[in-house]
């Protein structure tokens, strides 16, 4: 069942799309942050998990298909946000299933409003957005860039010039699908849509810019790894471009994180392979005992 939810933000009230099926113990599954990514992403997921469970999947604001405010879009936002949805939207702690960046604000949520969450899932898990990513680490021109892309008139013609098809088929080759015709010339249009939302260029220029990054370095997200108290599964596809791969193989060893790899799959290959993706998720999500 697909339905609207509003959420009073400290920028006002902001309506997000939310999908729930199934019934029995709540999963909540939050997309990745980026500027094609919504909980349409995670569908397949819900499909083949709401069997048997109660799952719901949601949009993260300034993300989705719907239109979005002129907001700066900060960290703090995001998770006040997360903790709101986990404290009213759900009958009791779920099991959350967090892809990408979205993986960061589960951690830091677990951590920071203990008995909220009840093990989590991070599929294919970032902490840095794509710029921070490429140069290294942050750069004080990424600030004016957010400013440009913000500004009327000639920021919605600098974001299109970056969210173009070309752009947009070149990323997804590249780092976020394995198979290059999976994009098909529908699935494409779709993602286009999606970067086409009104209001999209301003949570999409912050992730990509690292504005959105709930922490500023790997010591940071491995902290956070460390102290969340709850059973966690990473799951990393083989073919993750080098340097997310690299981040996510951190993981090795710390408490509490079981990780497992798939022979195939990029940054979204939850979308991309959900069969594989669930087979590993529902013994985790079905053998480990709840709080």
């Amino acid at each position: 069942m697909e339905r609207m939810i509003r959420w009073m933000s400290p920028n006002g009230a902001i309506t997000l799309g939310m999908e729930e099926a199934g019934a029995g113990a709540p999963v909540v599954l939050l997309p990745a942050l980026s500027s094609i990514s919504t909980r349409e992403e995670m569908r397949s997921l819900l499909d083949r998990l709401s069997s048997q469970f109660c799952v719901a999947a949601v949009d993260w604001p300034g993300f989705g298909n719907q239109a979005r405010p002129r907001v700066d879009w900060s960290p703090a936002t995001l998770s006040a946000f997360l903790n709101w949805f986990l404290s009213q939207g759900v009958s009791q702690p779920p099991a959350v299933i967090a892809a990408g960046h979205a993986a960061a604000y589960a951690l830091y949520q677990a951590v920071h409003q203990p008995g909220t969450i009840d093990r989590l899932v991070l599929i294919a898990p970032t902490w840095r957005g794509p710029l921070p990513t490429m140069m290294g680490g942050p750069r004080p021109w990424f600030a004016r860039v957010r400013t440009a892309v913000d500004v009327p008139g000639i920021g919605p013609l600098l974001y299109r010039l970056n969210v173009s098809r070309f752009v947009v088929s070149k990323m997804a080759r590249e780092h976020v699908y394995t198979d290059p015709k999976w994009l098909t010339h529908e699935r494409l249009a779709a993602k286009l849509a999606i970067t086409r939302a009104s209001g999209a260029r301003h949570g999409s220029v912050r992730f990509v810019t690292g504005a959105l990054d709930r922490v500023d370095s790997r010591e940071a997200f491995l902290d956070l790894v460390r102290r969340a108290n709850v059973p966690m599964l990473a799951i990393i596809g083989d073919q993750t471009p080098p340097k997310s791969r690299t981040e996510m193989e951190q993981l090795a060893g710390l408490p509490n994180v079981n990780i497992k790899h798939l022979p195939t799959g990029k940054l979204a290959i939850h979308e991309e392979f959900p069969d594989a993706v669930a087979d590993t998720i529902l013994p985790f999500l079905l053998d480990t005992p709840r709080a």
